[in-house]
């Protein structure tokens, strides 16, 4: 299975069109304002369709989720390069977002429930890491060689390539093995929902954040809302579809689940750790579908611009290697760090010089680590039977901010250029970051 799991991954992700699909928006008519509004649609579209996704992969099967998922997006793709228009575009965004719903939790459960029943759950946690990782080299890989595809047959020749790597993506799932009978979604009774869940266990860290765990309040983890903490556009996976958003699992049981909310109105420490979440997570995460647009202006050609987007990405990366070191910085350091993120966004931005772009990254790779400390500090502050619906909630309001953003950005693109828009945008992070200096403080 480990096989097909990793070649997966690095199918799902070797997509072309990547690095260049807003400059195809842009070079087809589009303006700013149209850009964000497709943007708009895809996440509209994640979010309302992550909601039955979970129920969908626990009634049938899972392994035809995860084929069907990668034809949606080769046909999304194919519209793009057939008929580059704004229907077309938009069309296209609705089939990504189901694609990412319909894989959203499908692929994490059938390898957990298939290596369990190998006996080698303890597993997992390896295994799904390489496989994220080969996402990753999947997306630098695509970038890569998006530049002499481009420069040789333009639109058409990325749009091909990612066609076939979605094709192959789909054949490589109908080779992941499932042992499961197919059951529809059970809905709760008041009963279970007020016997179902155990009480959170404290974080030993908690403490040292200021936080009160909050219990389970008829929810376990394991079952019940099922989201990505942080998440977001920096890794690439949290930016295409898969991380987006929230999956509700139980039909009505929701509404006893939610009552793990009810620990926020007493904790001022969790309610700070819940909103930190998407304050970090979304604004950057949302500029992530302009840099292309942001590269094409310093005034490079098109063919080079996904080069300077592996800087970019780098940069990114290399935030994630450091976010563990980066843990021991406390309140102070995680204001520092997005203060100074926020400075080199903004001053790499404003030059207009590909030479900029590299402080673009060390701010974009500042503002990945943060989002890992944001989601280490909300993990620290909740209990397990509760952990699930309080980082689905932060994961939900991540979307929200981020439609905010892409919504503003549209109005503000079609007035100043990329790079003072870019700039604005870091803006909120140093108001983040004294928010999170000044409640240090307290």
């Amino acid at each position: 299975m480990t096989a097909a799991l990793y070649a997966y991954a690095f199918l799902d992700e070797f997509v072309l069109l990547y690095p260049v699909y807003a400059l195809l928006f842009a070079d087809s008519g589009l303006s700013v304002g149209q850009i964000s509004s497709l943007f708009v649609l895809w996440s509209l579209t994640g979010v309302l369709l992550e909601v039955p996704s979970g129920a969908w992969a626990d009634a049938v099967s899972r392994r035809l989720l995860l084929w069907v998922g990668p034809l949606l997006g080769a046909a999304g793709f194919a519209l793009w390069v057939l008929f580059p228009s704004y229907g077309a575009f938009a069309a296209g965004f609705v089939l990504w977002g189901a694609r990412g719903a319909l894989g959203s939790g499908a692929l994490e459960a059938l390898v957990y429930e298939e290596l369990d029943r190998a006996g080698a759950a303890d597993r997992y946690a390896l295994i799904m890491g390489r496989a994220q990782a080969l996402g990753q080299v999947a997306v630098m890989a695509a970038m890569g060689l998006a530049g002499p595809v481009f420069a040789a047959a333009g639109y058409p020749g990325v749009g091909a390539a990612s066609v076939l790597a979605c094709l192959l993506c789909a054949a490589t799932a109908t080779r992941f093995p499932e042992h499961r009978t197919p059951t529809p979604p059970r809905t709760e009774t008041a009963t279970d929902a007020a016997t179902a869940g155990a009480r959170g266990t404290p974080s030993e860290d908690a403490a040292a954040d200021g936080c009160e765990v909050v219990p389970a309040h008829g929810a376990n983890g394991g079952d019940g809302w099922n989201g990505a903490g942080g998440g977001g556009g920096g890794g690439d996976g949290g930016r295409r579809g898969a991380g987006r958003a929230w999956s509700l699992r139980a039909g009505p049981a929701w509404l006893a689940r939610v009552t793990g909310l009810a620990g926020v109105r007493r904790d001022r420490a969790l309610l700070g750790a819940l909103l930190l979440v998407p304050a970090v997570t979304a604004v950057w995460g949302a500029l992530d579908e302009y840099t292309s647009l942001l590269v094409r202006e310093t005034g490079v050609p098109d063919p080079a611009v996904p080069y300077l987007l592996m800087v970019i990405w780098a940069g990114v990366t290399a935030g994630s290697l450091l976010s563990g070191r980066a843990e021991r910085l406390g309140g102070t350091g995680l204001a520092a760090l997005l203060a100074g993120a926020a400075l080199a966004l903004a001053a790499g931005a404003l030059a207009g010089t590909p030479a900029g772009i590299g402080l673009v990254a060390l701010g974009f790779g500042g503002f990945q680590a943060a989002t890992v400390l944001a989601d280490v500090r909300l993990q620290r502050c909740i209990g397990d039977g509760a952990r699930a619906t309080l980082t689905s909630v932060a994961g939900l309001g991540t979307e929200v901010v981020t439609i905010a953003v892409y919504g503003a950005y549209g109005v503000l693109g079609a007035r100043f250029p990329h790079g003072t828009v870019f700039a604005l945008c870091a803006v909120p992070y140093l108001l983040t970051a004294l928010a999170v200096a000044r409640g240090r403080r307290r």
